[in-house]
């Protein structure tokens, strides 16, 4: 068996100052190598501080995370942290110094290129969305084993997001890459992402692969009803008609129209639920 990409046991982090507030609490998870994964969840969910963690860049309060080494991993913050004094090939040009004998000059420059990105330009100068294509050229020309991702896109317009998502995509069927990223575009995720973390009041509400979760649910529509043994995630009635997510639990009987939810409308569904800290997983 292939061993995991990151590995999270029980993890948790406390605010030091904000007295016995968790930022995440009891979170434990498997991701597989070669993936694209999607971390999803409302803001202040815990989804940057579980990126943070995965990097290193946070020691945990409880329970443990493994990744791979350093070298082999590839962070990039939702503010772009670059140097605004150095020029775009300046930039490129101290990726290749950091990551000897790892640095990918043509996948680097070709992301670069594409955005028109002159080679002169100071960083300071540079717009959100290209300082955002900056630092994915940085992140991708290290050629990490996995790739951490914190709202990449959100600088970007739609054409850029969806030129960079195909690149993305490409590096993690070609290289094996593992690609973590959160985002607020659900829309974006579907058809580009294959495994699921959802993260909701720090903790882990739902996590697997996406075909498996989207499989193991159904959108319910019909007259008002039981509808045991299906855990209901959520249920809105208007008049005598009840639409429901519901979790499989055996085939769908009765007077049901029954749908395969999109990616979309489970998170959604997940969203509005009420609390629960009961783990869901595939």
């Amino acid at each position: 068996m292939t061993e995991p990409a990151i590995k999270a046991e029980d993890l948790g982090l406390r605010y030091r100052r904000r007295g016995e507030a968790w930022a995440l609490r009891n979170c434990s998870f498997s991701l597989p190598a070669g993936r694209v994964v999607a971390v999803v969840g409302p803001n202040g969910a815990g989804k940057s501080t579980l990126l943070s963690l995965a990097a290193g860049l946070l020691r945990p309060t409880e329970g443990r995370i493994a990744g791979p080494a350093r070298d082999r991993l590839a962070y990039v913050a939702q503010d772009k942290p670059l140097y605004g004094q150095l020029t775009v090939a300046d930039t490129l040009r101290l990726g290749r110094e950091l990551n000897p004998g790892r640095w990918d000059a043509a996948v680097a420059a070709s992301i670069v290129t594409a955005g028109r990105l002159p080679g002169n330009a100071r960083v300071r100068s540079l717009s959100g969305g290209q300082r955002s294509r900056l630092a994915l050229a940085l992140a991708l020309g290290k050629r990490p084993e996995v790739l951490l991702l914190d709202e990449p896109m959100a600088d970007l317009d739609p054409l850029a997001r969806h030129e960079l998502m195909g690149t993305l995509m490409a590096d993690a069927a070609d290289h094996g890459t593992t690609v973590v990223m959160s985002s607020h575009v659900l829309a974006e995720l579907e058809g580009a992402c294959d495994h699921l973390l959802l993260v909701q009041d720090g903790r882990i509400r739902l996590t697997g692969a996406i075909d498996e979760l989207i499989a193991a649910h159904a959108l319910l529509t019909g007259p008002v009803a039981d509808l045991a043994p299906h855990t209901v995630v959520e249920s809105r009635t208007a008049g005598r008609q009840l639409t429901a997510l519901v979790r499989r639990e055996g085939p769908v009987t009765g007077a049901w129209t029954a749908a395969e939810p999109s990616l979309e409308e489970l998170l959604l569904a997940h969203f509005r639920a009420s609390h629960t800290t009961e783990r869901v997983s595939a």
